[in-house]
């Protein structure tokens, strides 16, 4: 055979072969799942839209974060944004962050965001199971 016969038919397939990975790496993508945000809260945790607390009910507690060491850092992240125990938030103070609520005081008036909707028996968080 011609040498330039073998070149351009190692050409021709090397381009074939090449379209053929792109066409495959674009299809993988067409049949791959959406991931699920792992920090997104449970469906429990954040209201429906058009719900009594989408309707500017007051601040909604996001997220809290206690570190595990004794006296550990505790943070929470009220409408966005990041607080700690004496910090003041919209003109109250953050009094307190437990595991699933943050108390907010502003002069007598005592505020409390959960983080997690009470059971009827008004201790025990309510958590849906995740998907």
């Amino acid at each position: 055979m011609d040498e330039a016969v073998i070149t351009t038919t190692k050409r021709a397939l090397g381009a074939a072969f090449c379209a053929l990975l792109c066409t495959m790496s674009c299809a993988a993508g067409a049949f791959a799942q959406g991931l699920q945000d792992p920090t997104r809260p449970p469906a429990a945790a954040t209201p429906a839209m058009g719900g009594p607390a989408a309707a500017g009910s007051g601040p909604q507690l996001q997220s809290i974060l206690i570190g595990r060491a004794a006296g550990g850092r505790h943070l929470a992240v009220i409408d966005g944004e990041t607080v700690r125990p004496g910090d003041s938030f919209h003109g109250a103070k953050v009094a307190r962050i437990d595991a699933n609520e943050v108390e907010l005081v502003r002069g007598g008036e005592r505020h409390v965001l959960r983080l997690y909707a009470q059971a009827a028996d008004g201790k025990t968080p309510v958590r849906t199971a995740r998907r």
